[in-house]
């Protein structure tokens, strides 16, 4: 990398191979692990940038309480974020919290494609031994921003320093494709996500999600008490976006008519060539 002459390099920290047992006893070989890796980096004059998580959690918090679908979720990535600060803090100035939080939850727990591999007949493109593809996905979500809103607020508190790192926005904002897509949709046009950019990081900017999310998703889509939108409102200092690729839609709001539905179906709108 130093040869090419890049001067930043972004990695995530597992988050198993820091805190095997979830939360309490760190494991120094993983310590050990990231200080070499990082400190290499800045030898070479290359900065580090950190994703907290991506796609990997310790396996006994799943089997404990169903990681991302519970709550406790939420306390235990904020112990394990301030373990990541404190010991790495030093030298690393930018900070993501989840990586594509929006794919994740739809691989994961509606299309069931991905760990923990949790999704519902008729949407799971695998056979899911557990899930509901029709509510983990969105309270997924609600459990990603609220730790993303708590884990701000510790390091904003505890860690920032006032010419140093800079805490994020989640990596790929997890409404951002349903929100944008549903308005755009109407208007016969293809995701362009520059486009109407307030509706897409509704949660980080207003504290709440989308009219159009509450009127299509309806009881499914969980609410934030008055506390948790104000812990979440204002939660990033930039907003990372991910392109992989453009694709025209077109409006199918029949799907907004099935008694039963998942993400994809609550957007009522079909991606061309599906």
């Amino acid at each position: 990398m130093a040869g090419m002459g890049l001067d930043s390099y972004r990695f995530s920290i597992s988050w198993s191979r820091l805190i095997p047992g979830g939360r309490g006893a760190v494991n120094p070989k993983g310590v050990q692990y990231y200080n070499n890796l990082i400190n290499e980096l800045i030898s070479h004059g290359i900065q580090p940038q950190v994703s907290l998580y991506n796609y990997d959690h310790p396996q006994v918090l799943e089997d404990e309480y169903g990681g991302w679908v519970s709550r406790k979720m939420v306390g235990d990535f904020r112990d394990y974020a301030e373990v990541c600060f404190r010991e790495f803090g030093d030298r690393v100035g930018h900070w993501t919290t989840v990586n594509e939080a929006n794919i994740f939850a739809s691989g994961s727990y509606d299309q069931g494609m991905a760990p923990p591999h949790r999704c519902s007949p008729p949407f799971g493109i695998t056979s899911c031994a557990q899930g509901n593809s029709s509510t983990e996905p969105y309270l997924v979500l609600h459990h990603i921003l609220l730790a993303h809103g708590s884990i701000v607020q510790l390091y904003r508190h505890h860690y920032q320093r006032s010419r140093g790192p800079r805490s994020s926005s989640l990596d790929g904002e997890p409404m951002s494709e349903y929100a944008i897509l549903t308005r755009v949709v109407r208007r016969g046009s293809c995701i362009i996500f520059n486009r109407e950019p307030h509706r897409a990081a509704n949660p980080l900017v207003y504290g709440d999600y989308p009219e159009v999310m509450k009127r299509n998703v309806g009881s499914r889509l969980p609410s934030f008490t008055s506390e948790e939108s104000k812990l979440v409102k204002g939660s990033f200092d930039f907003l990372g976006l991910i392109h992989y690729m453009q694709m025209p839609v077109r409006d199918n709001p029949s799907s907004l008519n099935l008694e039963l539905r998942d993400f994809n179906a609550d957007v009522g709108a079909q991606m061309m060539g599906e």
